[in-house]
C-alpha cells in the first residue's frame, strides 16, 4: 500500500512542477506573442484514451477482485461454526 501511495505523491509532485512550470512560462511570454500549442493547461494528452483504457480495465479487475472477496467472506460468515471439542 506505501509503494501505491509513494507512486501517487510523485505523479502528483511531476505534474504540480509540470503544472508551476506552464504557468511560469506562459506568464513570461508578452500579450502579444503568438499562441503557444501547449497553452491549454487543462487540455488533455494526446495519449488519454490509452490511459483511460488501462485505468477502466484495473477499475473492472479491482471491482471483480473486491466481489469475489465479498462473497467469500459472506460464506465463511454463514457457515456454522465448528464445534470446538
Amino acid at each position: 500500500m506505501a509503494d501505491a501511495t509513494t507512486a501517487a505523491k510523485d505523479r502528483i509532485d511531476r505534474a504540480l512542477a509540470t503544472l508551476e512550470r506552464k504557468m511560469l512560462e506562459l506568464k513570461a511570454r508578452p500579450g502579444s506573442a503568438p499562441p503557444v500549442g501547449d497553452d491549454d493547461l487543462f487540455a488533455p494528452a494526446s495519449d488519454t484514451g490509452e490511459r483511460v483504457r488501462a485505468l477502466e480495465a484495473a477499475g473492472r479487475e479491482a471491482s471483480e477482485a473486491l466481489a469475489r472477496a465479498a462473497d467469500q467472506l459472506r460464506d465463511l460468515l454463514a457457515s456454522p461454526a465448528p464445534d470446538a471439542d
